[in-house]
């Protein structure tokens, strides 16, 4: 999608701190961050929602899932605890429509969330 800010910076048209990328997934520093360690890990490929993607990308969520661990190993956090979120719609919290996955750690965190 053109205009999400997610696929700009999949796209490097936006600047992002990345922290890692390969040909499926970037993953970046949170500008907004909710703990000491957040990151987003989001695919290069545009699904706006979870309900959008189909088992033909089980593959695809599975790599953002290990994305996520070897980020929180880079980062430190890895031993101690992290929390990964992916929030589906509005009122879940999506706020961006693009998928993606929030990696928080350095801080305890509640239960429940919310």
């Amino acid at each position: 999608m053109a205009d999400c800010i997610f696929c700009k910076i999949g796209r490097k048209e936006i600047p992002a701190k990345i922290v890692y990328e390969d040909r499926l997934v970037v993953a970046f520093d949170d500008i907004g961050p909710q703990a000491p360690t957040h990151c987003l890990v989001i695919p290069k490929a545009h699904y706006e929602t979870l309900n959008d993607v189909g088992a033909e990308q089980e593959g695809l969520l599975g790599h953002m899932m290990l994305v996520a661990t070897r980020v929180a190993r880079d980062k430190g956090i890895h031993d101690k605890g992290y929390r990964l979120v992916a929030n589906t719609l509005a009122e879940a919290g999506q706020s961006v429509f693009h998928i993606h996955l929030h990696l928080l750690g350095g801080r305890r965190f509640a239960w429940p969330p919310g």
